[in-house]
This record gives structure tokens, sequence and C-alpha cells, in this order.
């Protein structure tokens, strides 16, 4: 007969592997906190696959610093914004961060400057790090929002020298955003341009269009009444459009930098 200890220690082992099964399960971890799973984890049929395909290929990490658009806006939360589900599509493990109301300048207690050293910047380095933002900022001057944009991108790239960044100019939720909108993507992209970073331009590529209020264009059925913030479905449809523009600059499996 085992001894009372050798009992002890099998039932522990036990609840171990039980603990273990309920994160993966859940998506929770036994420590404690939200686990961000891939589609890549959820094996064939369920999403990405991984690098090479296959269950035990490593999916890339992604981690992305935004707005209310990444994040969520308190109705629609952060596990269904365009963020994740463009994780799930390209079975990545991802990490979102952010805030509500921020962008490079206009903060809510930080900037995205702020928020990446807090949330971000302290973890391991990323395959690929997404910063989206500017729609917050579009009162600021934009040589000023170019500006604060330049500091975070290269204490971005200081600090993970091997990781891949992309900066993505401001969503808007209708098709006509305003002047100081433009401006702030213009800055932006010429930002981008100077620092060799890739830019995606959602309002250049008319990623909305119409009104969520006249029932034109696909604002209708993507954008709340709000005519600012995406419904689940507009999530989803952004997520498309990030992915198609990720797989033409050869990002949708990123690798660090060697």
């Amino acid at each position: 007969m085992r001894s009372r200890r050798a009992r002890r220690g099998a039932a522990t082992f036990v609840l171990c592997l039980s603990l273990v099964a309920a994160a993966a399960a859940t998506g929770c971890s036994p420590l404690g906190g939200p686990v961000h799973r891939s589609a890549a984890a959820d094996g064939p049929g369920q999403g990405g696959g991984g690098r090479d395909g296959g269950r035990d290929a490593a999916p890339p990490v992604v981690m992305f610093l935004g707005d209310s658009y990444t994040v969520g806006d308190g109705r629609v939360q952060p596990e269904f914004t365009y963020a994740s589900a463009t994780a799930r599509l390209l079975g990545w493990q991802v990490v979102v961060g952010g805030r509500a109301g921020t962008g490079f300048v206009v903060k809510r207690r930080d900037d995205f400057l702020g928020l990446f050293e807090s949330q971000l910047g302290w973890r391991p380095a990323p395959d690929l790090l997404i910063v989206s933002g500017g729609h917050n900022d579009f009162r600021i001057p934009a040589p000023q929002v170019a500006a604060a944009a330049h500091v975070l991108l290269e204490r971005a790239g200081q600090r993970w020298p091997g990781t891949h960044i992309v900066l993505m100019g401001p969503i808007w939720g209708t098709g006509t955003p305003p002047q100081g909108a433009i401006a702030v993507r213009d800055a932006l992209r010429d930002l981008a341009g100077q620092l060799g970073v890739p830019f995606i331009d959602p309002i250049g590529e008319r990623w909305v269009t119409g009104d969520p209020l006249t029932g034109v264009g696909n604002a209708a059925q993507y954008i709340k009444r709000d005519r600012t913030h995406p419904n689940e479905a507009g999530h989803r449809y952004i997520a498309t459009r990030l992915a198609g523009s990720l797989r033409r600059l050869g990002l949708a499996e990123p690798s660090r930098k060697k």
C-alpha cells in the first residue's frame, strides 16, 4: 500500500493537471488573470494553426496599443474588438494594450507612451507591435501628434530591436472624417515613411463608408449610432481589412528580426 505522502503527491499532480486543463478550456490562468489564446491554440478547424499550420508550432506573439477601437468601448469588450478578432483570424497570441479616450497626445491618466510603458514595454519582446491611433488627437495640431508618435515608435524600437512595428492611422466611424483627422493621418503617414515603418491607412482605404444615421454605406451595418464605435460585426469586418493589409505587407505570420 502506498504511503500517505505518496497518495498526497499523486493527488496534487492530478489537481495541477486539472488546473492546466481548466485554464486551456476557460481562458483563465490558474494563477489568476486572463489568458489571451490565439486561434492556433484551438487546434485544426478552430483557427489559425500557427506558423507551420501544425498544432505544435509556436504562434507569433503580437501586441496592440490603441484607443477604444482597440481595447473596447465598454459595450464591446476587449476580447471582441478588431485586435482580438485579427489574432483569431491569423492564429496569433495577442496582448491588447491601451485605453479608451487616449491618443498620442490626448490622455486619460496616460497617453500612448505612458500606456506602452505601463502595459507593454516591460514584457518580453513580441514578434509584432501594432500601434493604432490618432482618432482622439484630431483636435491637436498634427505636428504635435507626429512628434509624440515619433517618441513612442523610437522607444518601442529601442526596447525591442527585433520586433516588427506597424503604425495604423485613425479609424473613423463615418466616410467623412473632419479635416483635423485627415491632417493627423497625413502627419502619421509621413512619420512612418521617415522612420521606414509600414503604415496602414483606414481612412485612405475607405474601410468605413457612409453614415450610420442615414443608412448610407457600410457604416449602417458596422458602426453604432454614436457615429464613432464599431459594433461587434464592425470589429470583425475591420479585422478582415487589417488582416488583408498585413498579408500584403508580409506580416501575417511575423517573426522577430534577427
